[in-house]
């Protein structure tokens, strides 16, 4: 089985790129301070605490996903919108599309005594659709708020996966555990098979999954509820464009009489914009 990619935090986008299309996954170790880790998970406990666990095994018995992060932590915005992430996914998605768009925000926390969950693509979230081979649709990101180890439920991958024929039946056998100290990420592609790992440890495992896909897709996480205009005035522009405020394309994604949709979040209400009036 091949192992998974490493690279340093100053690795180059070249780097990330070609490691990524070629294995469907990489690991840029320490990319975040650890002290952004700690203050992003100090702004999210009471919202973790408040998490109810999932509710199949999918989703995990013993395992909690706390999502609606750009509106509940400024320290998760750079996490969002890092650099090396963005331009490496201007290339293996911005290639072959007008834009992309965040896709979900989420800590997911893996308790202990979780089973390993189904491996499986990411993908499949749009109704199991067969794109084309090689046609990458969205990339994931999980960054490690925890030292990730075999032992406490490191998401599992099995490198280059991403090439496999579709709706194949892996087990936890077949994959390789994505390890990395705090504050690393592994990005991976939509298309790649993977899975979180079990947790045989004594205490939760935490990551931050931040999902990004073409703007034409529906976003798994509903941006505009997670994140409204009112919230999303505060964020810095291009995060806020990356949210879903945009077109997605020419004519994807206006609002009232063709109005760009950033109108809205700037506070812009044109004369023609929509109204609850029955007049004509």
């Amino acid at each position: 089985m091949a192992s998974v990619p490493r690279l340093e935090s100053d690795a180059s986008v070249d780097a990330v790129e070609a490691a990524l299309r070629d294995a469907g996954c990489v690991v840029v170790e320490r990319l975040a301070p650890t002290g952004q880790i700690d203050r992003l998970a100090d702004d999210l406990e009471p919202f973790l605490a408040a998490t109810a666990a999932g509710a199949d095994e999918f989703t995990g018995l013993n395992t909690r996903r706390t999502g609606s992060l750009l509106a509940r932590s400024r320290e998760f915005w750079p996490l969002a919108a890092h650099p090396l992430v963005l331009s490496t996914l201007d290339r293996v998605l911005g290639d072959h599309a007008t834009s992309y768009q965040l896709h979900l925000t989420q800590v997911i926390e893996i308790g202990a005594g979780e089973p390993a969950q189904l491996v499986h693509r990411d993908q499949w979230a749009f109704d199991f659709f067969p794109f084309p081979a090689g046609f990458e649709v969205e990339c994931h990101t999980m960054w490690a708020m925890d030292d990730f180890t075999e032992e406490n439920g490191a998401t599992r991958v099995i490198p280059g996966s991403h090439r496999w024929e579709d709706k194949l039946r892996m087990t936890e056998g077949d994959t390789v555990p994505a390890t990395m100290p705090k504050g690393s990420v592994l990005l991976y592609l939509g298309s790649l098979y993977h899975g979180g790992g079990a947790n045989r440890s004594t205490a939760a495992r935490r990551g931050v999954n931040v999902g990004y896909t073409l703007s034409w897709l529906r976003q798994e996480e509903n941006q505009y509820l997670a994140c409204p205009p009112e919230v999303a005035r505060d964020l810095p522009e291009d995060l806020a464009r990356l949210a879903g405020y945009r077109r997605g394309a020419y004519a994807l994604g206006y609002y009232g009489d063709l109005h760009d949709p950033y109108d809205a979040v700037r506070g812009e209400h044109p004369a023609d914009a929509p109204s609850f009036s029955t007049a004509p």
